[in-house]
């Protein structure tokens, strides 16, 4: 565990705590993580070098509460956390192997169709001077496999599978969904039609995503052929 300093700014005062960095940085990427395992003070304060702390009132006029564990989580999702060299490194690091676990479940040689062997392709990622962002992998993965193609006769199993969405769900689930996206068809009455590619490794986690999201509403089907 590494403590760290969270701040925000409102107007000419600045608030600011100590956090634990791993769980700093996991509430506010939007994880679910209890508030009790970012905290790492017992104050909130206006200068916390001079140990000058922040007053019920001021808190209560900036934050709409003087609750600690509140403000904390206002503070972390709404300001910065200072991070280091080491930690951005280590996140880096278990993005990448994030990467090398989908594609290993996932891609196959266009050739033999096998699956590659995980140091083959971290070899190779690291041939093609490819960048690895932290960021979810399913947001990155088509560019990575682009440019891996260049070092490798590599692809991504997929199944084709065509969901009809009611209109009540599409605005929450269209952003989840575009990343798998080979075309769309957007009906009168506002259903959403989409034919979408889907990584074979990932299907059944695909499937509970969907249907938690729905309500188990939206209608799929397997395409064998292009229809």
């Amino acid at each position: 565990m590494v403590d760290t300093i969270a701040r925000v700014r409102s107007g000419k005062l600045i608030f600011e705590t100590m956090v634990d960095l791993d769980a700093a940085m996991r509430l506010k990427r939007g994880e679910q993580i209890s508030i009790s395992d970012v905290i790492r003070d017992n104050a909130i304060y206006l200068d916390q070098k001079k140990g000058m702390r922040a007053g019920a009132p001021e808190l209560q006029n900036v934050f709409g509460t003087a609750d600690f564990a509140l403000v904390v989580e206002q503070i972390v999702k709404k300001g910065a956390v200072e991070d280091n060299q080491e930690f951005r490194e280590g996140s880096l690091e278990k993005r990448k192997k994030q990467v090398v676990d989908f594609l290993v479940r996932n891609a196959i040689d266009v050739g033999t169709r096998r699956p590659f062997l995980p140091e083959m392709l971290s070899n190779s990622i690291r041939d093609a001077g490819i960048k690895i962002e932290d960021k979810p992998v399913e947001t990155q993965i088509n560019d990575i496999v682009d440019k891996l193609k260049k070092v490798l006769p590599i692809k991504i199993e997929t199944k084709k599978i065509r969901i009809k969405l009611p209109a009540m769900h599409t605005g929450r689930v269209y952003g989840f969904l575009k990343e798998y996206k080979e075309r769309e068809n957007w009906l009168e009455n506002g259903d959403l039609v989409m034919v979408l590619n889907i990584p074979v490794g990932i299907q059944m986690e695909f499937y509970d995503k969907l249907n938690a999201a729905t309500q188990g509403s939206a209608v799929t089907e397997e395409v064998r052929e292009e229809q």
